[in-house]
């Protein structure tokens, strides 16, 4: 499992020097990167991510603080927040708005570890496996969603194809399964549900993913881009290295 963080920093070079330091921890994942606090609400209400990073400079930093009082109409899940900015001028209220950190120009990698220890140890990861039951009659199967490489839809059942090559089938729909799976699967096709952590190409020219420890390759239908384009974002901002 992993903290997944956002940041929001209107300033493209303060955001790439951020994640730089974040790519050194193995427990933070990054979401997505936005450049305004429009985009912010949209982003948290989209993602949920776990942690916020803001850059509040002068001309914004209100937007921000409005933003962060918004999200409490919307969600119960408002994420941890983390601050930076050049002055303190804004560290008053971002007391009051309950954040958890508040850096200050220019910050040291040494900032960071400290912030990111004191996080760990107030806001420990579960270490519980997610595991899924498949019921038939009195039969129940209990499968750990880590192993699940994706799903299939085969009329009115599902095939649970695993990365040790087994097959378990189920007596549902594949939508029945859509939303009780955690976040990392992805319905990329009216019959295909992939476990994105296992994502190892997107093809756009032939509308294919292609899975590590498998050799099928899997379509993704048109009406469902969105969400490929969604995670091939999300898989290029965590990848070390983006050569075009």
């Amino acid at each position: 499992m992993s903290y997944v963080y956002a940041i929001i920093d209107s300033q493209v070079s303060t955001c790439l020097k951020l994640k730089t330091h974040l790519s050194n921890y193995s427990d933070f994942e990054l979401r997505t990167m936005v450049h305004n606090h429009y985009d912010g609400v949209n982003m948290i209400l989209k993602y949920l991510p776990d942690v916020v990073f803001i850059n509040l400079t002068e001309d914004d930093a209100s937007n921000y603080f409005n933003m962060l009082s918004e999200l409490y109409q919307y969600t119960n899940k408002v994420p941890i927040v983390i601050g930076y900015s050049e002055t303190k001028q804004f560290a008053y209220d971002a007391i009051k708005q309950g954040f958890f950190d508040y850096w200050l120009f220019p910050y040291t990698e040494f900032d960071v570890r400290k912030t990111i220890l004191k996080l760990r140890r107030q806001y420990p990861l579960e270490n519980k496996q997610t595991t899924i039951c498949l019921k038939t009659y009195r039969d129940f199967h209990y499968l750990d969603t880590s192993e699940i490489l994706y799903l299939k839809a085969d009329n009115n059942t599902t095939d649970f194809i695993l990365t040790g090559g087994h097959k378990v089938s189920a007596y549902k729909t594949l939508k029945s399964f859509e939303e009780a799976l955690p976040k990392n699967f992805i319905r990329i096709h009216q019959s295909y549900i992939l476990n994105s952590q296992y994502v190892s190409r997107i093809n756009y020219g032939k509308s294919i993913c292609t899975l590590k420890n498998n050799p099928r390759e899997i379509p993704f239908s048109k009406s469902y881009k969105t969400r490929i384009d969604e995670l091939q974002a999300v898989l290029s901002n965590n990848a070390i290295q983006h050569v075009n």
